[in-house]
């Protein structure tokens, strides 16, 4: 008889057993809400887009309430989604030619801008918003023209992100060595500022945008067009794991407040003028790769490597809780690892970026809290 190959011994101090048993005495499932992940079509009608051009990694929302994500793979695409009303669908709006990643999408007052990267850098192009339709129980129907090409900011190299200035039709944005600006209306492009930069950019309550660098803390005042380096002790970067770091940041809404965190899954909490607070909490992996606030100003995002996990951060009580990974139940059962950005909705919901093959639109409705 064939000896059989000896069975591995299981080691309990060895890294991948001390996260398994972690895992199931914590609870490894959402614990609390609900998620829904939405495929990148309209289900039963269209196609979703293909599965290597499908990795879903930016997301915005325009100020009626449509989402717009890009993906990218072999090919970038841009999308609309609608999920408000008789709607419930997304809607591929164009695969720009020679982009392979979607590195930011920004809703300005009339437009979407889309920026994108590929082998010769970074390129901006847009299209007119969308109108949210009364229904799609009928006979429909959506126009797919040709993106806007505004060109690149820089050529030759690579767009890290941009944000879109509110209530104008303005996007500002990075690359590794310089900020710029772009008027989506007139298709201007203007080389702002040099300064290295590093991961994503913010919009404060003070309509200027924030961004890090080689250990520096930068504020960009987007109306004047200046650059000024924050070393001062009320808005400098407080002591964490900032060396090599991309930053990722949440924007509450309702009282300016940012919220970003260092390599360690330390949250802090960022006001103009005042500057940081924290570590409010820590998640209990690290690094953070994407989160939002909700309406009641509560914090959700998914941190660590290989299968992320969701966080709160609940301001109110000052916690910060595990609440586990991202499963959707609902119609068709799917298991989200690994995401890259996150978006509020109109209603509250929070829309998170599937980085992966074939990748959904995963909502989640957070619970509604008890009154304290």
């Amino acid at each position: 008889m064939e000896k059989q190959p000896r069975r591995k011994r299981f080691d309990k101090s060895s890294a991948e057993a001390r996260i398994l048993i972690d895992e199931i005495v914590h609870g490894t499932f959402v614990k609390e809400g609900t998620m829904v992940a939405f495929p990148t079509c309209f289900p039963a009608v269209s196609v979703p887009i293909r599965a290597d051009e499908g990795l879903i990694t930016a997301l915005d929302v325009s100020a009626d309430g449509m989402l717009y994500g890009g993906t990218s793979g072999k090919q970038a695409h841009l999308f609309v989604g609608m999920f408000h009303g008789a709607t419930g669908m997304i809607f591929d709006l164009g695969a720009p030619k020679d982009a392979t990643e979607s590195a930011a999408i920004c809703c300005t007052k009339d437009s979407v801008a889309m920026c994108v990267n590929g082998p010769g850098g970074g390129r901006i192009l847009t299209r007119k918003l969308h109108h949210l339709p009364f229904d799609l129980l009928q006979e429909w129907g959506f126009d797919r023209p040709p993106l806007n090409d505004l060109g690149a900011p820089a050529p030759g190299e690579r767009i890290i992100h941009a944000v879109a200035i509110p209530d104008s039709n303005r996007i500002i944005g990075t690359t590794a060595n310089r900020i710029f600006s772009a008027d989506v209306n007139d298709g201007k492009i203007k080389s702002e500022a040099e300064i290295f930069s590093r991961g994503r950019i913010a919009v404060g309550s003070d309509g200027a945008v924030y961004g890090f660098g080689e250990n520096a803390f930068w504020r960009f005042d987007a109306a004047a067009g200046k650059l000024a380096l924050l070393q001062n002790e009320a808005v400098k970067l407080p002591p964490g794991e900032w060396d090599g770091f991309d930053l990722v940041w949440a924007a509450d809404k309702r009282n300016g407040i940012l919220y970003t965190a260092d390599r360690d899954g330390n949250v802090f909490s960022f006001r103009p003028g005042t500057g940081f607070e924290g570590p409010l909490g820590k998640t209990r992996y690290a690094p953070v790769a994407a989160m939002a606030v909700t309406m009641d100003g509560r914090v959700f995002g998914f941190c660590g490597t290989g299968i992320m996990r969701m966080f709160c951060y609940d301001p109110s009580a000052r916690e910060m809780r595990d609440v586990g990974i991202a499963i959707s139940v609902l119609e068709r059962r799917r298991y989200g690892y690994v995401f890259a950005d996150a978006a509020t909705g109109r209603d509250g919901e929070i829309y998170f970026a599937e980085n992966d093959n074939l990748g959904h639109v995963w909502l989640y409705f957070p619970r509604i809290m008890p009154p304290r």
